[in-house]
């Protein structure tokens, strides 16, 4: 049970679902992650054909997706959302992996700490759903949400979404 006027003191206490920026809640804001300002952003992409680097017109001139997905926190709160971006398995197939297949290396921006990166395993790269968000309901994510780009996955913990992600590194078995 909570006691409203005593939940701002619950410091250990899992964050209320409909508070934050754009309605969800964060754990770790781009200032608290060393991310103040992403001028000239490029996202990164190796493969089997060598590197890419996409800007930001690039990547929303790609073909844009839409999925509702959670995030469900690891602190206990869960709460939808509507994420629109590139699949992660079209920028898969730019570099030239097969995206059933492969697996993904997610770095992100930030630049230290436990969460920067994350593998996408190959079931995941190749589901529909699994994003390089853009958007979070209908308009351009909010710096503490991941802005320019992040991840966003099917039935993954929070942590695993990786912010400001900056470089994805496709591996392929051969």
């Amino acid at each position: 049970m909570t006691v409203r006027p005593l939940s701002a003191l619950g410091l250990l206490a899992p964050r209320r679902p409909g508070l934050g920026p754009q309605g969800l809640p964060v754990n770790k804001s781009a200032a608290a992650a060393g991310i103040v300002a992403v001028p000239g952003y490029r996202l990164v992409l190796a493969g089997p054909d060598g590197e890419r680097s996409l800007d930001l017109a690039a990547l929303n001139a790609l073909p844009q997706h839409t999925a509702d997905l959670p995030i469900a926190c690891v602190e206990g709160w869960s709460a939808g959302a509507t994420w629109t971006g590139v699949r992660l398995r079209d920028l898969v197939a730019l570099v030239g992996a097969d995206p059933d297949r492969a697996e993904v290396d997610v770095e992100s921006l930030q630049p230290t700490g436990r969460y920067r990166r994350s593998t996408v395993e190959p079931p995941l790269t190749a589901d529909p759903l699994t994003l390089i968000a853009l958007r979070l309901n209908g308009d351009v994510l909010h710096p503490d949400h991941g802005y320019p780009a992040r991840l966003i996955a099917p039935n993954r913990p929070g942590v695993l979404q990786t912010k400001w992600v900056g470089r994805l590194t496709v591996r392929s078995p051969r």
